[in-house]
């Protein structure tokens, strides 16, 4: 027997008794995952608003000083802030530089870490959700999980076969721990609940 052979089987003569995997821990559920949705997204620098309509969403992101100076916008939310740029003629991601607000539709939103799935096939470019200052992002109210696994049981990859968890503004951090708020992405994030 060659050394390699005889090393082997002295692994498996010494090898552990197999040992059943650990039960799955309980789904999260959460009394008010609206009020959970909210406070998470607040911590991870975002806003949360709640309308009952688009134009009552409207109303409330008027407030917010991103979006009424915005010069240049785009909505993908019939009746959610206003479109300067024709998407449907920009084929190029760079058509979106000098985007000052988006306004993007969010599939679902996710209770225990305030995220948002975008789903890749509702968005004409890419760069959609990096490339402008500041975001909204609605989703309707009853698109609300209470855990990423609820989401991940829910969204598809139909189409584009693509999307984005979108959590908050962009953030980065580095080894001094001086965290910086849109280094990569937007500078804002606001999340407009409807319905």
């Amino acid at each position: 027997m060659d050394s390699r052979r005889a090393i082997l089987e002295a692994l498996r003569r010494a090898g552990a008794p197999a040992v059943p995997a650990p039960p799955h821990p309980a789904p999260i559920r959460y009394a008010d995952p609206e009020r959970q949705f909210a406070e998470a997204l607040v911590a991870v620098g975002g806003r949360f608003f709640r309308a009952p309509d688009a134009a009552g969403l409207s109303a409330q992101l008027a407030g917010l000083e991103p979006f009424a100076s915005a010069r240049r916008m785009v909505s993908l939310v019939p009746g959610v802030g206003r479109s300067d740029l024709d998407l449907s003629q920009a084929a190029d991601p760079h058509a979106l530089e000098g985007l000052d607000y988006a306004v993007l539709p969010g599939e679902l939103g996710v209770a225990e870490n305030g995220a948002v799935w975008v789903a890749g096939d509702r968005l004409p470019l890419r760069g959609l959700f990096v490339v402008p200052q500041h975001l909204a992002i609605v989703v309707p109210a009853g698109a609300l999980v209470h855990t990423m696994q609820d989401a991940y049981a829910r969204i598809s990859f139909s189409g584009r076969g693509f999307g984005v968890f979108v959590s908050g503004p962009s953030k980065t951090a580095d080894i001094e721990q001086a965290l910086v708020i849109g280094a990569h992405g937007a500078r804002s994030c606001a999340v407009g609940m409807v319905g």
